[in-house]
């Protein structure tokens, strides 16, 4: 009896984990690996600026779903069975170490991504998964209870079972197509905001944490996020913007990148504390510039550019402040109004929302519900996350479980 035949195509994160899981849990089946680049495993090489994110330090199914705009409710089940905990261990027990920092995210003790590269390739030698680089797949049928995989060279190859993990690529959304699946359509998730103020743009490199944001996006209910803002030569970045931006992908792209950003420079601080603080300095400081003494904990010159947004003159002083004036600088310090005008891109580590419909995958095995013998794993399910590390455990998640149906052990 000929041994079961497994396919994997997609040589990223989500595919090497499932193929190693696959040939781990099932030394008998014959696993291959196409990729269609002469690089396997690029995006791992550049994540986390060269150092990969592999995970993040939360524990919890419940409180590690909330960290996914997309795919919270269908991976609930699937992170009781292959966790952040579980992918520890995994790299531990193939030779790599993780260590948590300050903001839960996780890295190899290295701080190097090639040691996640390399490990995921020594692991699938020690597993004996074929690595087939450099050969782009064309088409896919299903035939006969298996399925034939057409190459770019025009060879042909049949597998009992086949997996696509080949992320936000078309051919993996064109032969998913082909197979009956339905596509949600994919938009970038994980970007930048572009402001279009020069005067802004000039305080590139100013850094608060934390701040409120708020996205008002047509008639939509306002977006919410909390935590650090990076001011860039194109508008805003940092934590809390990229957050933001997962959780807006679709209604932004819908709006064509035009929206409204609230801004409360101060969140832990009542609109009326900062009132006080600002009566306190009028009353103390009154002969001194407002452009001088601030007296509320921001930035010398962002102070220096949000006064100026309500025409307060650099010469102004603090004793001629109307109530009036002093109310809009609240208003400005806690509510003020920045015009989205498009967005900028995460460096390369780009994130889609969209892909294979999660209602047509079993996310106990994620086998398609309309295709038996098919499975999908990673980016190239309607799944993402935020910045942190949790892409990558979705991929490792559901990269497993797929590898361990596949293997036709179930965990």
């Amino acid at each position: 009896m000929l041994p079961l035949q497994i396919v994997v195509i997609g040589g990223g994160a989500a595919g090497f984990f499932s193929a190693i899981a696959c040939a781990e849990a099932n030394p008998q089946a014959q696993v291959t690996l196409i990729e269609a680049s002469r690089k396997p495993l690029a995006k791992v090489l550049i994540s986390g600026g060269g150092r990969c994110n592999v995970t993040h330090a939360c524990f919890s199914a419940a409180e590690l779903v909330q960290n996914y705009p997309r795919g919270n409710k269908a991976l609930r089940g699937a992170f009781t069975r292959f966790q952040p905990r579980d992918t520890i261990a995994w790299f531990a027990n193939h030779g790599v170490n993780l260590k948590t920092e300050a903001d839960g995210r996780m890295f190899p003790i290295t701080d190097s991504s090639e040691t996640i590269a390399e490990c995921l390739i020594r692991a699938a030698f020690a597993a004996k998964v074929e690595l087939s680089i450099g050969t782009p797949v064309t088409a896919v049928k299903r035939e006969n209870q298996g399925f034939t995989i057409t190459l770019k060279s025009g060879e042909q190859k049949k597998c009992d079972k086949l997996l696509l993990a080949t992320g936000s690529s078309l051919i993996g959304h064109k032969i998913a197509k082909e197979l009956g699946h339905q596509i949600e359509n994919p938009v970038p998730s994980l970007f930048t905001f572009n402001i279009a103020d020069p005067q802004l743009r000039a305080l590139s490199g100013i850094s608060v944490n934390p701040v409120n944001l708020r996205l008002l996006v047509a008639d939509q209910t306002p977006l919410q996020q909390i935590g650090p803002l990076l001011i860039t030569h194109w508008g805003v970045s940092g934590p809390a913007v990229l957050k933001l931006s997962a959780w807006g992908a679709r209604i932004l792209h819908e709006n064509h990148y035009q929206s409204q950003l609230i801004i409360n420079w101060l969140p832990n601080l009542r609109q009326e504390e900062v009132r006080q603080k600002l009566l306190s300095v009028k009353q103390e400081w009154g002969k001194k510039a407002i452009a001088l003494h601030r007296g509320i904990d921001l930035p010398h010159r962002l102070w220096q550019y949000l006064i100026t947004r309500i025409n307060i003159n650099t010469e102004d002083r603090w004793a001629d402040m109307s109530k009036q004036t002093l109310n809009q600088l609240v208003r400005e310090i806690t509510q003020g109004e920045y015009l989205i005008s498009g967005k900028g891109v995460f460096k390369e580590e780009f994130v889609t929302c969209g892909g294979i419909s999660l209602k047509e995958v079993n996310f106990k095995t994620m086998e398609s519900k309309l295709v038996p013998g098919l499975y999908f794993a990673g980016e190239i399910l309607d799944i993402d996350g935020i910045t942190g590390g949790f892409n990558f455990q979705s991929a490792w998640t559901t990269a497993y479980l797929a590898g361990q149906a596949m293997g036709n052990i179930i965990k």
